[in-house]
């Protein structure tokens, strides 16, 4: 027995479609889509509608081509493998008037967005007159331009008013520009799901919503976010631990009356963050504890009715979803889905 990741292709296109029949939409397909598995996400999403994808990783960039010859695909961040982007025909990213003049003539030929900095501070133009120095040239192909908001799903700050604010001022001195441009995006999921599609925007650039998390936990409906992974194991044995035993490496838990602890086959080294230690799981419907996480193994404490063979729930898409666990301080849906080593379960497609 291994450990199982259900990944329901089916529902995936439901959610995505949910959302690009709003708002055209751009999907974030990173890491694997999420460790979703690029291909099959391409494939959910396609069929949803979503005609434009993107990544931080040129490889991945390249297979989406390979995948389909017509889809636009950006790369937001910048690359200098000029011929592969020229080739397959990759939107590449500018961040900065240094880098554009610098590379300026291997820019020909390769479609082009510019970046904008703002308050995350991550890679971009820092002024609106540096963008247009680069739109002003007839040899660069500038399609579309974009920023991030870092601080969207932030309520307790003024950070996010800032962002867009900034963003603002520059779609203000670029205004004469923007008819030229087919794309125009600045909103992740959780900028979308507060304001809608803002003006002057033709997409949205979507990530965790689209896989079915919610990007922020209050005030968005659960049946609005149909989460797409669920993660179980298996109990495979059974351990009776005497009060003042010990079990785990280093007496990591200590019976402080007689207990049964469920032995089941996931761990860390199936890549379950920590802290998921201190959250249940469920076993026949009931939640128990986790009392040891270790490399391949969790022991949770259960009594009698739980057997080996009893299936362990770690995620579901009802009350163990990545968002709840978000809402605790486990970490974003993008931590727990990129930490998990998909190599080490079975993994189970729900197709559409």
């Amino acid at each position: 027995m291994t450990a199982v990741i259900t990944k329901n292709q089916k529902l995936l296109s439901k959610q995505a479609e949910s959302i690009q029949s709003k708002v055209p939409t751009i999907a974030v397909v990173k890491n694997d889509a999420y460790n979703f598995g690029l291909k099959e996400t391409y494939e959910a999403f396609y069929k949803a509608g979503i005609r434009s994808f993107t990544t931080t990783n040129l490889k991945e960039a390249i297979e989406l081509r390979q995948l389909d010859g017509t889809i636009t695909v950006l790369l937001l961040d910048p690359s200098l493998a000029f011929d592969e982007l020229r080739e397959y025909q990759i939107t590449a990213t500018i961040p900065s008037l240094d880098y554009y003049r610098k590379y300026r003539a291997d820019l020909e030929g390769i479609p082009v967005h510019l970046v904008f900095k703002n308050d995350l501070n991550r890679l971009g133009f820092t002024s609106s007159s540096d963008m247009q120095a680069v739109l002003d040239d007839s040899k660069i192909n500038v399609t579309g331009l974009w920023t991030h908001f870092g601080y969207a799903d932030d309520f307790e700050s003024a950070h996010y008013v800032r962002e867009v604010e900034n963003w603002n001022r520059v779609l203000d001195d670029l205004n004469d520009y923007l008819p030229k441009l087919s794309c125009i995006h600045a909103q992740n999921s959780a900028s979308y799901a507060r304001d809608g599609l803002h003006d002057r925007h033709t997409h949205i650039r979507c990530g965790v919503f689209l896989y079915g998390s919610r990007p922020y936990y209050h005030g968005i409906d659960q049946k609005n976010a149909r989460q797409t992974v669920e993660v179980s194991a298996n109990v495979i044995e059974l351990s009776d631990v005497k009060k003042g035993e010990n079990a785990g490496y280093s007496t990591a838990f200590t019976a402080s009356e007689d207990t049964r602890l469920a032995v089941c086959d996931i761990g860390y080294g199936n890549g379950l963050m920590p802290g998921r230690k201190a959250f249940p799981v469920i076993i026949n419907g009931k939640e128990w504890p986790i009392r040891v996480m270790m490399m391949s193994h969790l022991l949770v404490e259960v009594d009698e009715t739980v057997a080996v063979g009893d299936e362990v729930i770690l995620y579901n898409g009802e009350t163990l979803r990545f968002d709840w666990f978000t809402e605790q301080g486990l970490g974003s849906f993008s931590q727990q889905m990129a930490a998990l080593n998909v190599r080490t379960f079975t993994e189970r497609f729900i197709s559409c």
